[in-house]
């Protein structure tokens, strides 16, 4: 694998490929790391040391944006308003018919709806930056902190502006980057930029884990958190590669004097055939009602209901419906994502049918029950990998900040795999010996 790194780096196309994403990735780094005006950093590090090892409400969010967000820096809001836009065009797409005719047009729709993707990414971030900000002023980002209050000494209606201002350009620079390694780079840039900001946050909180540990000085507790996640990563890796391929034999078509189909394929169908969108729709779901309580006044029952039940990770109804809520989505994106009806009638156009299945409505309904029969298992999968954390702060008795997360291993997994297979491609397309073999 090590030489054919070398090798990569030894062919001019794909060295130029890699360093220039490597030197968008410097770049993305710079940028969580400056300040947006308006910002007492100072009293940013008191509360980041007040609150180590609880980032609350936020922490998926601050996941996404490296440990940018609570720095409230250029870059704060990260990859997420990209992908939230991303995910509510392809769920319009399904209920949509304009959009759905443009996903149907080729590449010309396809560039169309990528850039109502850019103006939605633009309206989310505003919108999300707007709220950070507001936060930020009310002290409400560090609610434990003796100086949240001080994080922005100027409150006046030119520097809110500003901040506002500088955080929006700062998603549009990371989406602009993102592109850009699409285009020049190696991989999908916008699943680069994620898989960095993830693993930009694991060595810290791993070290974490080392200091707050009692045995042989936290040794021993580093080196179990490693032993069970290098256990935890390779089961990933061999269940995102299970899939269950659906034989498809073309008839054999003569047009003149020649020869056309007749060939054997397959349809691979994914046991997590959903991915990664499960577990963000529903943790974002579920950080919903603690926000609500959150900004409510008031000592109202549902908001002490919602702070007990919903607010801590290892309760069992979080646990509960967390899990609920996972499988809940799995099916449900499943379901919208792939249409067994079209690929149905795709097959039936060119001659292609399943062995021992009529073609048309028949195939359609075969290809729903093998869908629905592998969704349960990947569902389930997705919720026990997604239960990490909790399982680790009950046994190690380490924070709600885990850096082996079920989100966290899906992202970096997922990432890390595609994008060793497309060097591997271009490699073999060089007639060089690939990196997997």
């Amino acid at each position: 694998m090590f030489a054919a790194f070398a090798r990569a780096f030894t062919t001019p196309d794909l060295r130029r490929k890699l360093l220039f994403t490597l030197g968008v990735v410097v770049v993305y780094r710079l940028g969580t790391h400056i300040p947006i005006p308006g910002v007492d950093y100072r009293a940013i590090r008191q509360c980041l040391d007040q609150t180590s090892g609880s980032q609350g409400l936020f922490g998926l969010v601050n996941l996404f944006s490296g440990g940018a967000l609570l720095q409230i820096t250029v870059f704060a809001l990260g990859i997420l308003p990209y992908i939230t836009a991303s995910i509510i065009l392809q769920l319009l797409t399904v209920v949509v018919p304009r959009l759905e005719a443009l996903k149907k047009e080729g590449q010309a729709g396809t560039a169309r709806i990528t850039q109502y993707t850019r103006y939605l990414t633009v309206a989310l971030a505003l919108l999300q930056s707007t709220g950070l900000v507001a936060t930020a002023r009310g002290g409400g980002l560090f609610s434990t902190c003796t100086v949240s209050g001080g994080i922005v000494p100027d409150q006046s209606v030119f520097t809110t502006v500003t901040m506002v201002v500088c955080l929006t350009a700062g998603t549009g620079v990371v989406m602009w980057l993102g592109e850009l390694v699409t285009d020049r780079g190696i991989g999908n840039g916008m699943s680069i930029l994620m898989f960095v900001s993830i693993a930009s946050t694991t060595p810290s909180a791993l070290w974490a884990i080392r200091k707050q540990g009692s045995l042989a000085g936290g040794w021993i507790e580093f080196g179990g958190v490693l032993a069970v996640a290098l256990a935890v990563v390779g089961f990933v890796v061999f269940v995102e590669q299970a899939q269950r391929r659906v034989p498809v034999q073309y008839a054999k078509r003569s047009i003149g004097r020649r020869s056309y189909g007749g060939t054997s394929t397959y349809i691979p169908l994914k046991l997590n055939q959903a991915g990664v969108i499960p577990v963000i729709f529903a943790s974002s779901l579920l950080y919903l009602p603690a926000l609500a309580a959150q900004f409510a006044g008031g000592d109202a029952g549902w908001k002490t209901w919602v702070g007990v039940n919903l607010t801590r990770g290892d309760h069992p109804v979080y646990v509960v419906v967390y899990a609920v809520l996972i499988v809940f989505f799995a099916f449900f994106y499943v379901a919208i994502s792939f249409d067994t009806d079209e690929v149905a009638d795709t097959m039936k156009q060119y001659g292609g049918f399943v062995p021992g299945i009529r073609s048309g409505r028949a195939t359609a309904r075969y290809l729903s029950y093998v869908l629905n029969r592998i969704t349960w298992p990947g569902a389930l999968y997705l919720a026990l990998i997604a239960l990490l954390p909790t399982v680790a702060l009950a046994v190690t008795g380490a924070s709600q900040d885990f850096p082996f997360g079920g989100t966290s291993i899906l992202i970096i997994v997922g990432v890390g795999t595609e994008t060793v297979k497309q060097i591997e491609s271009q490699l073999q397309q060089r007639h060089y010996e690939g990196l997997l073999r």
